[in-house]
């Protein structure tokens, strides 16, 4: 257990820095080729049980792609949150190191005033996201509402100060990819600490050390 989770600490690493393109690569050039898609990986491919992909259109399945990364990042983080704030409790100086106990207890025990700054930052960030890679809701037609900009690339943020992001488009699809398996680890695993802690009431870290 200790193994899988420092694996999904390192390979994560890597995919913390943005999944962004140039700006001349189109949202649409994602369905240009299903098998070449960045995150389909042999033997698999692309797995779709419910073909979601093969019905969608270039515009929705750009938009799956836009949600996936973001749901990813989250998730990273949230792993990243479980055992850093589990592992910290007591000792730090946030709070008064007055939170204690498993992670998902944690958010019940922040202050009420650290809401409001919660609440501002992500509302500033998903409204610069909407302006960035949206089209204007009174420009979309009826029966196309959420569409992305044509030159908008799903997870293009313009956010790279280490310059991490290749230059050449062979080694962006392969840093994409990690980035999306890493997410799609992550989004498990923070499900799996969700449900572990809910069933039984003892934090990751407890776990972890007692079956050292």
């Amino acid at each position: 257990m200790k193994l899988a989770i420092s694996a999904l600490l390192i390979a994560s690493a890597a995919a913390f820095s943005p999944s962004k393109v140039a700006s001349k690569v189109s949202s649409s050039a994602l369905s240009a080729s299903l098998e070449g898609i960045p995150g389909a990986l042999a033997p698999v491919g692309i797995f779709d049980p419910l073909n979601l992909a093969e019905k969608a259109t270039d515009a929705t399945l750009a938009r799956y792609r836009e949600a996936e990364l973001a749901h990813g990042r989250v998730a990273m983080l949230a792993v990243v949150g479980f055992l850093v704030g589990e592992k910290v409790e007591g000792s730090s100086f946030l709070f008064d190191a007055q939170i204690s106990g498993p992670a998902i207890t944690h958010i019940t025990q922040v202050p009420d005033g650290f809401w409001p700054v919660i609440i501002a930052f992500i509302g500033a960030y998903e409204a610069q996201r909407a302006q960035e890679g949206w089209v204007d809701p009174a420009d979309c037609p009826v029966d196309q509402p959420g569409l992305l900009k044509d030159d908008y690339a799903p997870g293009d943020l313009r956010f790279d100060p280490f310059g991490l992001m290749p230059e050449d488009p062979e080694e962006f699809d392969i840093m994409q990819t990690k980035e999306l398996q890493n997410g799609r680890l992550a989004m498990l695993a923070a499900a799996g600490f969700l449900a572990q802690e809910a069933v039984d009431g003892k934090g990751i870290i407890e776990h972890l050390t007692s079956s050292a």
